[in-house]
């Protein structure tokens, strides 16, 4: 599912005010406890990350190169 910057700030404003119930746009979700308010907003984070990784603007995981060198035999 396609996640937005702007359901993240929802969720982590609600998070923040102590709310179980999240409104964005014409659709509302009321959550039971914090730990699972605390999971959407990991699952749209992940999915925000995959979205940036799928899409070329997050590189994904660094690259490492190394280089050895020794003087002599």
């Amino acid at each position: 599912m396609a996640y937005t910057e702007a359901q993240l700030q929802a969720l982590e404003t609600a998070l923040a005010k102590g709310e179980h119930r999240v409104s964005f746009g014409d659709k509302t979700v009321e959550y039971r406890s914090v730990d699972e308010l605390k999971a959407a907003i990991r699952e749209v984070k992940r999915g925000i990350l995959e979205q940036a990784a799928a899409t070329g603007l997050w590189p994904g995981a660094p690259r490492q190169i190394r280089v050895t060198t020794s003087k002599g035999f």
